[in-house]
């Protein structure tokens, strides 16, 4: 890694906080989100196929838990670009040691950081601003029939959000809570 990048791993297995050292002058900063071959030693073989951004515009808002199944298994980059998130990560990686554990991360726009998750997770968040904004770099595009997702107030994961949810989609609050049959993802 350059000095513009410092990878920071967390509890699970493959999730890791990649920091961004910003070069700073009067007019403001620039920094690096990404570049070809510079990330490698943190992304391996992964390229990115699709880049959304999402806004939220109330505070306590969740959304998540979402993953894509193989043969669509994704890894995502997520930086926050305007105001703060709790950013969550579930590992439902069927034979992995961290299976169904979750890792959060405060990702803020002067943070400078980056969640870094590798296929396998489910991925939701957290707003703790209003108008929060979330870059994703997607390494496989959007596919429907390939999709997934958890509950965000499923017990058995039992997620600490950090403020009471205000605010989430039908789609997300109406997902059923895992069984003790979910065997999650064969990567």
């Amino acid at each position: 890694m350059s000095q513009l990048f410092q990878v920071r791993d967390t509890p699970l297995l493959g999730l890791r906080v990649l920091e961004r050292s910003p070069a700073l002058d009067e007019r403001g900063f620039l920094e690096r989100l990404y570049e070809l071959g510079e990330l490698d030693p943190l992304i391996g073989e992964i390229r990115i196929a699709q880049i959304n951004r999402s806004r939220t515009t109330k505070r306590g808002t969740v959304r998540g838990l979402h993953y894509q199944a193989p043969p669509d298994a994704e890894a995502k980059l997520v930086t926050c670009l305007r105001g703060e998130v709790f950013d969550v990560a579930v590992d439902v990686r069927n034979r992995s040691p961290t299976f169904l554990q979750w890792h959060g991360e405060l990702l803020s726009e002067g943070e400078h950081s980056t969640l870094v998750i590798p296929a396998g997770f489910a991925h939701g968040f957290q707003t703790l601003s209003d108008k929060s904004e979330l870059l994703y770099l997607h390494s496989a595009p959007h596919v429907p029939s390939s999709e997934g997702a958890i509950n965000p107030q499923d017990p058995r994961i039992a997620i600490s959000w950090p403020e009471p949810i205000s605010l989430m989609s039908t789609r997300d609050a109406s997902q059923p809570m895992l069984t003790d049959r979910y065997r999650g993802l064969t990567l």
